[in-house]
């Protein structure tokens, strides 16, 4: 992937993100609406499931419940916040150190050991969401 790509992609990824994080929050803080499609068809959660509403906890300071919502949200939250600012730097400055990282970050991801890790946590996190009845 060519590095206008990734930032591209991520910035509207984080464009799309903060505008469905506001719409929800404004709009939907009472309502039942969910735009997960398989909690949706299956009536079970995804590993994702309960993410915005854990960015949501994340901003009004609510850490803990952030945290036991989906632990995702935390993820979720930095990067949002982190990697615009980061691609904008370095636009800025016509320089590539968010390129690299991403470079760097998924030459680290392939190695199998790790992959079965992250993907162990992904279940993980299925588990307590299905637990939890989310």
């Amino acid at each position: 992937m060519t590095r206008n790509k990734l930032y591209s992609i991520v910035l509207i990824a984080c464009f799309a993100g903060f505008i469905y994080l506001f719409y929800s929050i404004h709009h939907l803080r009472n309502e039942t609406f969910r735009v997960c499609i398989i909690k949706n068809v299956t009536g079970y959660p995804c590993p994702s499931c309960g993410t915005t509403r854990a960015v949501s906890f994340f901003l009004e300071g609510n850490f803990v419940a952030s945290l036991l919502l989906n632990p995702f949200g935390i993820l979720v939250a930095i990067m949002m916040f982190v990697f615009p600012v980061w691609i904008l730097t370095d636009l800025l400055f016509k320089k590539d150190h968010f390129y690299r990282a991403y470079k760097k970050t998924e030459a680290i991801i392939r190695k199998p050991w790790l992959a079965t890790i992250l993907i162990l946590l992904v279940l993980l996190n299925w588990i307590w969401n299905l637990y939890k009845q989310l």
